[in-house]
C-alpha cells in the first residue's frame, strides 16, 4: 500500500491507512451509518443488517458474524471497519492476511463511543470531524437530575438474555438515571431465567425492538407488577449519528422527566 501511515485502532493493532481513503467496507450497522452521515460516497460495502440510511446503495457482504470475505476482497477496500463485539476475530484475521487494512473499534460506554468514532472517522477514514459528532457530545454532556430507577434490560428470550456488565447499552441508561440490576454480573450478556430476573426486583423492564423485537404483546406480560417500556433498539444500542437524538428519544419512551437535558 503506497502513501500509507500506520495508525493504532482501538485494540492497539497497527493499521496501514492510505493518505486518502476512497473505498470503505463497514461490517457494523452503527459504523456504516456514521460514515454515511459524514461522507457517503466512500462507502462501497456494508452488511445486510446496515439499515441506515435506508437508501444506502452499496454492495452487501452478508452479516456481521458471517461476512462474505471473497466479496470484500473483490471490493478492494482501503479499509474495513469492524467492532470487537460485533465481528469475529477469525474473519478479521483472514482479511488482514489478504493484505486488507482492518480497523477495529471498542465501544463499551458513551464516552468510548464518542472517542472511538472520532478516531475512526479522522484516522481510519481520513475524514474531517463531522458536526453531528459535536452535537452528540453536547447532547450527552448534561447531567441527570432526576431520581434513579432500577431496571432489567432483556435483549433476547427463549432463552432470556439480559444486558450485564461493561456495555454501551448499560451506560446509555445509567446516563439517563436508570441503573442496570445486572450491571455487576460476571458476563456482559448473561442468560438468566425469568424467575431469577424477577427475583432481582427491578422497577422497570426496558424492552428494545432489536436484536429481539419485543412488542406490546410479546414481552411485558412476563414482568407482572413491573413497569415495562418499549424502546428503540437503534437509539439504545447503536453508537453513531443516532446519539444526537437518543437521549431525547429514550427519555420520552422511558417516561423519564429531566433526563433529556
Amino acid at each position: 500500500m503506497t502513501d500509507s501511515r500506520m495508525e493504532r485502532d482501538d485494540r492497539g493493532h497497527l493499521v496501514a491507512v492510505p493518505a486518502r481513503v476512497r473505498r470503505v467496507v463497514s461490517l457494523v450497522p452503527s459504523l456504516t451509518e456514521a460514515v454515511a452521515a459524514t461522507r457517503r460516497d466512500v462507502l462501497v460495502g456494508a452488511t445486510e443488517w446496515c439499515s441506515h440510511p435506508a437508501d444506502l446503495a452499496v454492495t452487501r457482504v452478508r452479516g456481521t458474524k458471517n461476512p462474505d470475505l471473497d466479496t470484500i476482497r473483490r471490493l478492494r477496500p482501503d479499509v474495513v471497519l469492524a467492532n470487537f463485539e460485533e465481528n469475529r476475530e477469525s474473519d478479521l484475521g483472514a482479511l488482514r492476511a489478504a493484505g486488507i487494512a482492518v480497523w477495529t473499534t471498542v465501544v463499551r460506554s458513551v464516552g468510548e463511543a464518542l472517542t472511538s468514532l472520532d478516531r475512526m472517522l479522522t484516522l481510519a477514514c481520513r475524514l474531517p470531524r463531522p458536526a453531528w459528532l459535536d452535537e452528540a457530545e453536547r447532547a450527552w454532556a448534561v447531567p441527570v437530575t432526576q431520581a434513579r430507577r432500577r431496571a432489567v434490560i432483556p435483549v433476547w428470550r427463549r432463552p432470556w438474555m439480559v444486558v450485564g456488565r461493561d456495555t454501551f447499552t448499560g451506560d446509555v441508561l445509567a446516563r439517563l438515571g436508570v441503573d442496570n440490576v445486572f450491571g455487576r454480573h460476571g458476563e456482559r450478556y448473561p442468560k438468566i431465567p425469568i424467575a431469577e430476573i424477577l427475583a432481582a426486583r427491578p422497577e422497570l423492564a426496558v424492552l428494545p425492538d432489536e436484536p429481539y423485537r419485543f412488542t406490546a404483546d410479546d414481552g411485558p406480560e412476563s414482568f407482572p407488577g413491573v413497569d415495562a417500556a418499549l424502546v428503540s433498539g437503534r437509539h439504545l444500542t447503536w453508537y453513531g449519528p443516532s446519539l444526537t437524538e437518543a437521549r431525547r428519544v429514550l427519555a420520552d419512551q422511558l417516561g423519564l422527566q429531566g433526563a433529556d437535558g
